[in-house]
């Protein structure tokens, strides 16, 4: 009975942009001709501004990776390659890739306005010949980390508006999960983004009678987030009054499309585990089909022939049922844990994920589901490019 909920923290990232904000205004300064950074230290620094100076395009990034900076001022050419540019746009991209909100100016000869404009769709957010005129060099920085600033702010507030997000969306899980006797239930749910589109639950439904449900919202961050939010509102409303599968995924669905939004679909599984009569009653709206795995060794897949939820209002379910076994494990998973791939593109697969579960059905819950996690983990080093959640059940 044990859950666990993973999300990205952003308490580091804020507090590196609050720290961008405060202080003397910072300028990073890749240059390589003496005189020039000299002329631009006095400048710089007399009009209270904290100038770091580096001599190449390597040590801009490491400076970069290693200090919070307004702006970069950046000569295009240097002692490797002095005509054509090449080095200096290659610092822009990688100052973009690593802060896209970087207020980036370039500084460039009379002879190469083309290469300073091919350095703006670089990223680059303006330039300045040399040699240059000291009120127009320091206005345009200015400007660029007033709009930097600016940029910078908020995506701040969006990442705080996400993190609220995502507490609120940890908050509709099952932290402790509340099972029947006869079963043991442990999951575990991590977002690919702050915030994600899957969604379990456990329901109690009365004596030896438990609801467990998983879904997937098609789509990724706030837009599949608000999905799930209405889904598991409609879950928790009708799950005390529709028991069996087939009318209470018809109602959802109803719920469901009646707010959805045109592109948006939701895969969904949704089953009733009665302990007492060692069975197992389910519908399939769309969804990868659960693993039912017997200590013998056999398995079976839990399908039906349902579309997934939210694109045809009046369809009518399926239900299904199984029995279950002393020794069972029934595996509930998103297509996150079966599509994780290693380098070369191959994913963990369900073939894997079936074989595995076979091989280890002896396996407490706890220990099942971690192995499955650890063995998913160690294909894809550790990067799930979806939403990943895993429920895995015990039948005593």
């Amino acid at each position: 009975m044990i859950s666990q909920l993973e999300s990205p923290s952003m308490a580091h990232a804020a507090t590196t942009e609050l720290q961008a904000f405060s202080g003397r205004p910072r300028v990073l300064v890749a240059e390589d001709q003496e005189d020039v950074i000299a002329a631009l230290l006095l400048l710089l620094k007399n009009n209270g501004y904290e100038a770091e100076f580096v001599n190449s395009p390597a040590a801009a990034v490491n400076a970069l990776k290693s200090h919070n900076f307004d702006a970069i001022l950046l000569d295009l050419n240097y002692s490797r390659d002095t005509t054509s540019g090449a080095e200096g746009l290659e610092l822009i991209s990688a100052v973009q890739a690593l802060d896209s909100t970087m207020a980036v100016v370039v500084m460039t000869a009379w002879g190469s306005i083309e290469l300073a404009v091919d350095a703006m769709h670089r990223g680059a957010c303006d330039f300045v010949q040399k040699p240059w005129d000291n009120r127009q060099l320091l206005n345009v920085l200015e400007q660029q980390m007033k709009r930097s600033q600016e940029l910078r702010l908020k995506r701040l507030n969006e990442q705080f508006e996400q993190q609220e997000a995502a507490q609120v969306q940890r908050a509709l899980m099952p932290h402790e999960i509340a099972a029947r006797d006869g079963v043991t239930v442990v999951a575990s749910s991590q977002s690919a983004r702050t915030v994600g589109g899957d969604y379990y639950d456990v329901i109690e439904l009365g004596e030896h009678r438990s609801a467990l449900c998983v879904a997937d919202v098609v789509g990724k961050g706030m837009g599949a987030a608000l999905l799930m939010s209405n889904l598991q509102a409609a879950v928790r409303m009708l799950a005390s009054d529709v028991i069996e599968p087939k009318p209470f995924c018809e109602r959802v669905n109803k719920a469901v499309s009646a707010n959805n939004v045109p592109g948006k679909f939701i895969t969904f599984f949704y089953c009733v585990v009665d302990s007492g009569e060692k069975r197992i009653s389910f519908t399939n709206a769309g969804h990868n089909w659960p693993v039912l795995a017997h200590a013998d060794g056999s398995w079976l897949r839990l399908s039906s022939d349902d579309v997934v939820l939210g694109t045809m209002r009046e369809w009518s379910y399926h239900q299904q049922q199984a029995e279950l076994r002393s020794g069972d494990r029934l595996i509930l998973f998103t297509d996150g844990i079966t599509e994780c791939a290693d380098a070369e593109g191959q994913e963990f697969g369900e073939d894997r994920l079936v074989e595995l579960v076979s091989r280890n059905v002896h396996l407490p819950a706890s220990e099942l589901k971690d192995l499955i996690l650890s063995c998913a983990n160690e294909h894809s080093k550790g990067v799930f490019t979806d939403d990943a959640t895993l429920i895995v059940v015990a039948v005593h």
